[in-house]
Formats: structure tokens, sequence, C-alpha cells
């Protein structure tokens, strides 16, 4: 049965490698709901996050075919009860309409939303949450004459993750590159002629 997904890259910068990614949802006709880049918290490292309404075995194959690309060091996927998630959203509506027909303090406070620009013609309001709180503002406000409304991607982080460096950490000492091999090298070398 499908369900959503949220598959989290950890990949190199590098030019091109979004596109190389999105090809491979395009060729199995998957349509991707939200997508989103950042860097980690690892510097050079960044973090894609993607979802999808899938069934797990396609994700299972989708994770490892987006590992084969070069610069992609890990792909994980998740369901939403395996990770912490939000959206950030913003609304315009015409100053006047709310300040005349809506308890603004009440309004913001009832759905977790803050005034972000307060104009003449036009207030923006921001809220962040998951989907459904989102899209309940909205309906709340489109009596109010909604003028606008965008959502972000989402962001996620992996409950049971202890951070990607880890990871990293325990691949190195595993298959350490030629520069952790080298300083071992030196390491060893500093040793001899200190005895």
């Amino acid at each position: 049965m499908k369900q959503e997904y949220t598959i989290t890259v950890y990949t190199e910068n590098q030019i091109g490698l979004l596109n190389r990614i999105a090809i491979i949802f395009s060729r199995r006709k998957i349509n991707v709901e939200s997508l989103n880049t950042s860097p980690s918290e690892i510097e050079g490292i960044h973090r894609f996050t993607i979802v999808i309404n899938e069934v797990e075995d396609v994700v299972k194959k989708l994770a490892r075919q987006i590992e084969k690309q070069v610069e992609v060091l890990k792909a994980y996927y998740n369901t939403n009860e395996q990770i912490i998630w939000q959206e950030l959203a913003l609304y315009k509506v015409p100053t006047d309409v709310i300040a005349e027909k809506v308890k603004v303090e009440r309004l913001l406070r009832e759905h977790g939303a803050r005034a972000v620009v307060i104009r003449k013609d036009y207030t923006v309001f921001e809220a962040t949450g998951q989907r459904e709180e989102t899209d309940k503002l909205v309906e709340v406000l489109e009596p109010y004459g909604l003028i606008e409304f965008v959502r972000s991607a989402r962001v996620a982080i992996i409950k049971d993750s202890h951070g990607f460096h880890e990871k990293i950490k325990e691949f190195e000492r595993e298959k350490p590159g030629a520069e952790v091999i080298e300083n071992e090298y030196l390491d060893k070398q500093a040793e001899v002629f200190s005895m």
C-alpha cells in the first residue's frame, strides 16, 4: 500500500546532481511531493529531503539507485512516524479586511502564526507546522480575501539518528581514505623517531 515517505540524501555539493536525482524519479513516473536541499551538520555535505507517496519496495529501490550516484554518500527513507518534520507557510491578506473583521491577535495565537509584514494594502502571516496545520489556516483566511499562499518544502530530522557525522567517522575507520592512511603513517614515523 502506498504511503508518504521522506527520503534523506547526504551528498557532496556538486553541480548537476539535483538533475540526475530528479531523472531517477521521472524515469519511474514517481511524483515528488516536496524537495528541499540545504547544508547539513557537516561542512561541505548537503542534505536533500524528498517526499513521495509510494510503496516501501519501490522506495527501497529508489534509495539504492540514488546511492549509486558518485557524489551521494548515503540515502535513508523513513515514514512520517520515524521523523520530526515541519513546513513553513506564508499567507498574504488585505490589511483593512483583517483589521476590521478578525481579531488578529486571537487568530495568530490559535494557529501559532505571527505577522511578518504589515502594510496599508496587505499583511503577511507566517506559520510553521505540519501540512494539516498550515492548510487549516488557509481555510480560516479564505473568507477574508486570502491574496496569496505559499508553503515551503519539508524539513525533517530522523528520530533515531545520531547525526551523519558519526556515519562518516565509522566509514573512515572501515575504509580509510589516502589522507587518513598517510596521517597514520606519519604518526607511526613520529613514534619511531621519538624513541
